[in-house]
């Protein structure tokens, strides 16, 4: 099934609002932000599905008009079911200048015998930040399924000024790379990435390493965290462990961190 969310962000008078909304099944939009007093927007991407299926092809439209900041939530895991063949999502997200974007999902749960390729091309404007991340488990780890999907696939690329700045391409494909070959994912069954980019003119990246590297010194015992910094002013975060949960709550913090940057 193709599936269509739209989501155009404007602002006016000082604060960022829904300009143009469209979905269909089995999307469904939200409002959350309701007691949030900085004039940002806060949206919640629903679904009627329990998950995505075999020949789902998800068409995902953002675009954020001059001066606006859209968080995006998640409700819920995001589950690949059994599939004969496969399914794609596709993400596409256009920033204007002064823009502010954020999209920390739920983790995704591949089931057995699933194969889903997701792509994001992110266009950002100047004075303008993101910060996007993704977890992905073994699968449905206590019915002993651990890596028995067939492929998954997340490209992510990033653009400013029609130059790319950002491109990071995850791949487990068992039956091709041993997940748990040293140098892939040896003993662990969750990896989480969070990117952030800015082309604002004044962002003090040293010191926002290391204020999450100290944040993930309170996870030590539960997860292997390492930050690597770009040139210019931006940074990815890679996470390996044992559960979803912790990692999730460990990069909504980092989102906290960054959302409200000057």
């Amino acid at each position: 099934m193709d599936s269509h969310l739209k989501i155009i962000t404007g602002f006016k008078s000082g604060k960022s609002y829904v300009k143009d909304l469209y979905v269909s099944l089995p999307f469904r939009v939200v409002s959350v932000g309701q007691r949030k007093d900085d004039n940002k927007l806060y949206q919640m991407v629903m679904s009627s599905s329990p998950g995505i299926l075999d020949g789902d092809h998800y068409h995902l439209n953002i675009s954020l008009e001059k001066g606006s900041a859209l968080q995006l939530q998640s409700q819920s895991y995001q589950r690949l079911f059994n599939m004969k063949d496969k399914a794609e999502q596709e993400l596409n997200v256009s920033m204007e200048d002064e823009t502010s974007f954020a999209y920390v999902p739920h983790p995704v749960v591949p089931h057995e015998e699933s194969n889903f390729k997701s792509k994001a091309k992110i266009n950002i404007g100047k004075n303008s930040q993101i910060i996007i991340s993704e977890i992905i488990t073994c699968g449905r780890k206590h019915y002993g399924e651990v890596f028995k999907l067939k492929r998954f696939q997340n490209l992510m690329e990033i653009y400013h000024d029609d130059r790319l700045i950002v491109k990071d391409n995850v791949l487990i494909q068992p039956d091709l790379i041993p997940v748990s070959r040293i140098g892939n994912l040896e003993d662990y069954t969750h990896q989480g990435t969070l990117i952030f980019f800015s082309t604002k003119s004044v962002v003090e990246k040293d010191q926002l390493i290391e204020t999450i590297v100290e944040l993930s010194e309170q996870f030590k015992e539960e997860m292997e965290v390492g930050v690597s910094a770009m040139e210019g002013s931006g940074f990815v975060v890679r996470a390996l462990g044992h559960g979803g949960e912790v990692m999730y709550h460990f990069f909504l913090q980092i989102q906290d961190i960054l959302w409200n940057l000057n």
